[in-house]
C-alpha cells in the first residue's frame, strides 16, 4: 500500500479528536492514519496515511469536512 503525506488547517480539531482518529481501523476507502503531526499555533495538520490512491485519502478527509492543502505520496524509512 502506498504512503501518502497531507497538509491542511487543524479547524475545529481537538487533539483528543486527533489522537482517536490515529487509532482507527482502516476505513471504507481503505486509509489507515499511521501518524499525525499538529500545531495548533500554526493551525496545522500533517498527516502521514497508507492508502491505495491520493483520491482515497481525499475522500477521508472529505468524510470529516476537511479539505487538504496539498497530498504527496512518500516513502519512508520506517
Amino acid at each position: 500500500m502506498a504512503r501518502f503525506l497531507d497538509s491542511h488547517k487543524i479547524g475545529s480539531f481537538t487533539e483528543e479528536q486527533l489522537m482517536k482518529l490515529q487509532t482507527l481501523p482502516i476505513d471504507e476507502f481503505g486509509v489507515k492514519h499511521l501518524n499525525i503531526l499538529y500545531n495548533y499555533e500554526a493551525d496545522i495538520v500533517y498527516c502521514l496515511l497508507e492508502a491505495p490512491s491520493r483520491e482515497a485519502v481525499e475522500m477521508n478527509h472529505a468524510k470529516f469536512d476537511c479539505k487538504c492543502d496539498w497530498i504527496t505520496e512518500v516513502k519512508t524509512t520506517a
